[in-house]
């Protein structure tokens, strides 16, 4: 089974992982560490693994206990996309933490609940030892869900961490770096065909949503039994998508438009991006046009592609998503040819520029039982937006499933203020749960679910979501993670309402408001900055999303 489902018309959450993995790392010389460390992930092997005897000569150590080595040196490459023993799943899947064995043994092992009714092999992990410290089973899912490199530093570069990494294991890291880990390898001929994304160079602490076009083509290259019979399209079933982990969306679409649309003005100049020819002319047609590096169409600054592509024929990336249904029986069909539509929303917070790269594998098949497809719901997609700072509210909508199909994998969305995220069947049952933003669980039912009423209500699914904006758990105001009018990206705005310093939590009345907020008349210390939340597409605005996936079954079956 193939992991990684990238989403056919949806924002394909993208904290996963791929490309160059030769980082610049800046030597740590603090006399003031016990400890110190040049990579995130040898601080994990040392404390996590380590530390908690997850390495002893009996265990995975030279017993190397189910094929597993965690001894430093050795653990990476023992982990990094390897299938487990007596389990369906990888031990670390980069970019999904959810679906990595190692972490969900971990959590099995201090007692937590496992994300999307997952089940483990074996017993939890250490076997026979104390639980690993929470807040250590969070750096490791932190770790995976940016890529699970084994170079590079992550710390106060990744959402919603508070503090370094390296404070939260008690040892000293270098500055946080750009991220780039293994690409996934190109899938073998007579098993599927691989899609790159030209290499996009985000400049250091930027983030961006840019759309361009490539163009792709796989008539040689697919086999005449996985054709379809007018030779115009090929089936596919499961996707794989790897990318570095520097972005809150990739959404890859085929735009409908063959190779007779190359030459039309909206895409602006085709040239080369990496490679010896970057910044070159190219031709997108002619497949080795740039050498190793890739032939694009010049890249528009723009939310979800709008204005972008021939205004006769509008690009829409919530459809015509070039991934397949990864499931078994369930098939899509996908053109052989044709202009690529990439939609990146990027982010780089380190202290560099960084090429984003991102692999694509589409994989074949001839089991094809049920034509599936994606049906991403956003009619309440900013619903959370006006809600006051300092609060915490739960925001709900309803989805009326189709009765004709079957209800085969459910997955949600919402931005960094989500937290748990549920969704009941028309009887009040909890069919979906999902706790973190960043990694939502991508809940698969076996079997389906159907829903076959001809009344509407006996087919509508409640589907609700907890949003946090700056309260912490014990119920106070939190002026670190509410929605701040200070750091808000370019594109992106809100009006302060609130205090967050001086009189926190108290009204204000815009950013020249600061005196306001003081502690005390003249005191100077008060900052009106604190926003209610902002609808938008950036990280710091909020979206509300559900994402079910239906299938049918084809005629004739």
């Amino acid at each position: 089974m193939k992991t990684n489902f990238l989403l056919f018309g949806v924002l394909a959450v993208a904290f996963f992982a791929c490309g160059g993995g030769n980082v610049d790392v800046i030597p740590t010389e603090d006399p003031a560490c016990a400890q110190s460390f040049d990579t995130t992930f040898e601080a994990i092997e040392e404390v996590v693994f380590v530390g908690n005897g997850c390495t002893v000569e009996q265990c995975h150590g030279s017993a190397q206990t189910a094929g597993l080595d965690l001894r430093p040196g050795q653990a990476w490459e023992s982990l990094f996309d390897v299938p487990a023993q007596g389990s369906n799943r990888r031990r670390v899947v980069p970019g999904s933490p959810n679906r990595s064995e190692l972490y969900l043994k971990l959590l099995a092992g201090a007692g937590e609940p496992l994300p999307g009714r997952a089940v483990i092999s074996g017993r939890g992990m250490p076997v026979g030892g104390a639980p690993v410290p929470e807040e250590q089973i969070e750096v490791v899912r932190k770790w995976i869900e940016v890529g699970a490199s084994k170079e590079g530093v992550i710390g106060d570069n990744v959402e919603g961490n508070s503090e370094s990494l390296g404070e939260v294991l008690g040892v000293c890291l270098p500055p946080s770096t750009p991220i780039g880990v293994t690409p996934l390898a190109v899938p073998a001929v007579e098993e599927g065909v691989q899609l790159a994304m030209p290499p996009y160079v985000l400049e250091a602490a930027s983030e961006v949503e840019v759309c361009f076009a490539s163009y792709y083509d796989f008539t040689e290259q697919v086999p005449e039994r996985y054709k379809t019979p007018d030779g115009k399209s090929f089936y596919i079933n499961q996707t794989q998508l790897r990318m570095d982990p520097h972005s809150h969306h990739y959404v890859l679409t085929h735009s409908g438009l063959d190779e007779s649309w190359v030459d039309h003005p909206a895409w602006g100049r085709w040239t080369c991006f990496g490679g010896a020819r970057e910044g070159t002319v190219c031709d997108p047609v002619q497949a080795d046009a740039c050498g190793e590096g890739m032939c694009a169409s010049e890249a528009m600054h723009t939310v979800a592609c709008a204005g972008f592509g021939p205004p006769e024929l509008p690009i829409d990336v919530a459809v015509n998503s070039i991934g397949g249904p990864s499931r078994e029986g369930y098939f899509a069909e996908r053109p052989l040819k044709g202009i690529l539509i990439h939609n990146l929303h990027g982010f780089n917070l380190a202290g560099r520029p960084h090429a984003v790269n991102a692999r694509t594998n589409l994989y074949f098949t001839d089991d094809r039982r049920y034509l599936g497809r994606v049906a991403t719901d956003s009619s309440n997609v900013f619903k959370p937006a006006g809600q006051p700072p300092f609060t915490e509210q739960i925001h709900c909508g309803t989805h009326v499933a189709p009765a004709d199909e079957e209800l085969y994998r459910m997955t949600s969305h919402t931005h960094a203020l989500g937290g748990y995220f549920w969704v009941e069947d028309p009887d009040g049952n909890v069919i979906y749960e999902s706790f973190h933003y960043a990694d939502p669980v991508m809940q698969d039912y076996d079997p389906p679910l159907r829903f076959p009423s001809s009344d509407p209500a006996r087919r509508t699914l409640r589907y609700c979501a907890v949003y946090n904006n700056g309260v912490t758990a014990d119920g106070e105001p939190d002026p670190y993670s509410v929605t701040r009018a200070s750091n808000m990206p370019e594109r992106a705005a809100c009006t302060p309402i609130a205090c967050t310093k001086g009189q926190i939590g108290a009204s204000c009345r815009g950013v020249d408001d600061d005196a306001t907020c003081d502690s005390s008349p003249g005191a100077g210390d008060g900052e009106c900055d604190a926003c209610a939340i902002t609808a938008g597409v950036t990280t710091k605005n909020e979206m509300f999303i559900l994402i079910p996936f239906y299938g049918k079954p084809v005629a004739g079956d």
